[in-house]
């Protein structure tokens, strides 16, 4: 799950550079307005990289992991009607 995380998002981040050197190293020589656009494209990625990159699937119980302090956890448990052992 986490592996197929940081794929995509080295991916996505992989395609942006990309998008940024192909734009200014080769397609400013024909087009300079789709050079520009190809620039905007590629500005969007990285925040939309770094939403797939941190978002939470049903399978990730991150909310049942301690948090340290042991008398939070404790009033946690006790709410959620767990008991720790």
């Amino acid at each position: 799950m986490y592996a197929r995380r940081r794929r995509n998002y080295f991916l996505m981040m992989g395609g942006c550079i990309v998008l940024f050197v192909s734009a200014w190293a080769v397609v400013r020589l024909w087009s300079m307005p789709v050079a520009v656009g190809m620039c905007v494209v590629a500005m969007v990625i990285p925040p939309i990289a770094a939403m797939i990159a941190n978002r939470r699937g049903p399978e990730d119980r991150w909310w049942d992991d301690p948090s340290g302090d042991p008398e939070s956890d404790a009033w946690w448990d006790e709410l959620d009607g767990k008991k720790r052992h």
